[in-house]
């Protein structure tokens, strides 16, 4: 009997260490129900999800508002959302696989294994190496707009304008984050494995962590069974849907779509040092250097209000900071619609994963660092209030500086030509193609991502406003401007966008738009054509009855391209147009030939 009830006041003990050992982990997440309520109103979000990592276990996993606001559909933890740039880790420890066996060196330049990736000049093509990529400080500044704008999804397109980026730093100078660098990694990948990128990671990292509802790719995403719209906020309070954006071409810099649940045991992976379940995924030699200072960010000095958040340093897709007198890594993610925060605190064994279905937000930042200071029993910080009083305070600023700020607008100005004359297509080899439209009385730039109005401000320069298929056009935003230059030969020969804020305007070259003319229409300037006070004889014929060329003798022929009524551009030779003149007959009777240097005349011989 004796035994019996020492046996039972055992277990009661046992019992009620577990019930207060439970409790006590329970208590770290008491009230975040009604503070994330909180954050979800207070930011005008409409969903987000959250899983918190302890050591090699999952303790605490939710989600919040709503996957699909419109229908209200709820996120939960298998709710799946773009990554964005938490990708980059992904992309970085392929790299890390590929060292262990010996068949990349990150410290050799990258052109060993891909040759195809030539950099603006010889010193970047013969030191620029993996690590240098890896850590984001090869010299060259974002250059997002060609890829967001001038989409692509081939990897293979994009690689080649890198080489027309000019840089704005010296290598290994200062830190300058580039998503086409990743995109290079991810092909430096591709070259040695002999697969693709998607197949990489999911041969590699998806299938061995179980991570059966992430993917690679918009296609797949949208086939999943809980994926997640994306929103913005207009006005500042109103939720308002947005597209998806296919980020196929760039898929390296950003393009996973996952569920806090899954990314839970990637975070599980890195807490471990490369092992899952006991199993190393990745090796620990390379965690060791992903997570170490590889470049300074900035100085990141503390401030007044978090005098214990300090120092901001890049490793291999990770960043690193000092939070609250604990080392983090972390990084986020945005891609049209979604934000993304990946984070863990290696010497406290703990992992975070905040996914949001809102642009550009600061809900992931937020709910982060409540979870964290929970997480590491630290001293109650009001973020929410702090953030959204700091975002406040700065939209009012911006506000101010607006309203501060002197116009150098030149009034009662107009454009130097007829507004039908900068139509054309415009090409920068280092970010590709827009159009110039003339819609009604106005012009527009079409062929993009994004649809522009330009508004005339002064002289040849015009305003760029977003034209929204469903909302119209946004007023909001006049910081981009665009200028149409004149040539020598007095057409529109080029126009500059200060695309890269680190750099001087970035030049597009026009070419006048080809348009459509019947092989008959062509017959009419068949013919040999003679230059006035010159020997010199011009031919201009067809061949296949569909082209029309121009031989100027001692010189290559050129095909012509009909760009308006009887007036032709020299194929690529900018600056180079054929008009033809007729008499009252109709009856084509001479060519000028307009040339940077000139306008020659030349009669067509009967």
């Amino acid at each position: 009997m004796k035994k019996f009830l020492l046996f039972s006041l055992c277990f009661i003990s046992i019992n009620a260490f577990s019930q207060k050992h439970k409790n006590k982990a329970e208590d770290k997440f008491a009230g975040l129900d009604t503070a994330f309520a909180r954050v979800l109103k207070d930011w005008h979000a409409a969903g987000f999800a959250v899983a918190v990592v302890e050591k090699d276990k999952v303790v605490y996993a939710n989600g919040f508002g709503y996957r699909d606001y419109e229908t209200k559909i709820p996120v939960t933890a298998n709710t799946v959302f773009a990554i964005g740039s938490c990708s980059k880790a992904f992309t970085a420890s392929l790299l890390g696989l590929l060292n262990k066996d010996g068949k990349v060196d990150f410290d050799k330049p990258v052109r060993n294994y891909l040759p195809e990736l030539k950099f603006y000049n010889d010193e970047m093509n013969d030191h620029i190496t993996l690590r240098d990529m890896m850590s984001h400080r090869t010299g060259l500044p974002r250059h997002d707009y060609s890829w967001y704008l001038f989409q692509s999804h081939s990897k293979d397109s994009l690689l080649q304008r890198i080489q027309y980026m000019e840089p704005s730093a010296g290598l290994r100078e200062k830190w300058q984050y580039n998503n086409f660098m990743f995109m290079a990694q991810g092909m430096v990948a591709e070259k040695l494995t002999g697969k693709s990128w998607e197949e990489n990671i999911r041969e590699k990292i998806f299938q061995p962590l179980g991570m059966t509802s992430s993917d690679a790719s918009l296609n797949e995403w949208i086939k999943t069974g809980e994926p997640a719209l994306g929103y913005d906020v207009k006005n500042d309070t109103i939720i308002k849907r947005m597209n998806y954006y296919d980020i196929a071409g760039m898929s390296p810099a950003g393009s996973i779509n996952s569920t806090v649940n899954d990314m839970a045991k990637w975070v599980i992976t890195w807490i471990n040092g490369g092992k899952y379940s006991g199993k190393e995924l990745l090796p620990s030699s390379y965690v060791s250097q992903a997570i170490s200072s590889q470049m300074v960010m900035s100085g990141a000095l503390p401030d007044k209000q978090t005098p214990d958040i300090y120092f901001s340093n890049y490793g291999f897709g990770w960043m690193m900071a000092s939070y609250r007198g604990h080392y983090r890594v972390e990084h986020g993610g945005n891609i049209d619609g979604f934000s993304a925060s990946t984070c863990f605190f290696p010497s406290d064994s703990i992992g975070i994963v905040v996914l949001c279905n809102q642009n550009s937000s600061p809900v992931p930042s937020v709910v982060r660092n409540l979870i964290a200071d929970r997480m590491l029993g630290l001293k109650y910080y009001d973020w929410q209030t702090a953030l959204k009083s700091s975002s406040d305070s700065a939209k009012a600023q911006a506000k101010r500086a607006e309203k501060s700020v002197i116009s150098n607008q030149k009034l009662n100005t107009k454009p130097s030509h007829d507004i039908k004359d900068y139509e054309g297509a415009y090409t920068n080899p280092g970010y590709g193609t827009f159009n110039v439209e003339l819609v009604n009385d106005s012009l527009f730039i079409t062929g993009i991502t994004h649809t522009f109005w330009l508004k005339h401000y002064h002289y040849d320069v015009f305003t760029l406003f977003d034209k929204d298929p469903k909302d119209g056009i946004d007023t909001s935003d006049q910081s981009t401007q665009l200028q149409f230059n004149t040539g020598l030969n007095g057409d529109i020969e080029n126009a500059s966008i200060a695309l890269e804020p680190t750099l001087k305007p970035i030049v597009f070259t026009r070419t006048l738009r080809e348009k459509i003319i019947d092989s008959g229409s062509l017959k009419a300037y068949i013919g040999d054509y003679e230059l006035a006070g010159a020997p010199v004889k011009l031919k201009v014929y067809t061949k296949n009855d569909n082209k029309l060329y121009l031989f100027v003798e001692g010189q290559p022929e050129y095909e012509l391209a009909p760009v308006d009524k009887d007036k032709f551009a020299l194929k690529n030779m900018n600056g180079f147009t054929v008009q033809f003149n007729r008499n009252d007959k109709n009856e084509v009777i001479e060519l000028l030939s307009i040339q940077p240097n000139g306008t020659f005349k030349a009669k067509k011989s009967k």
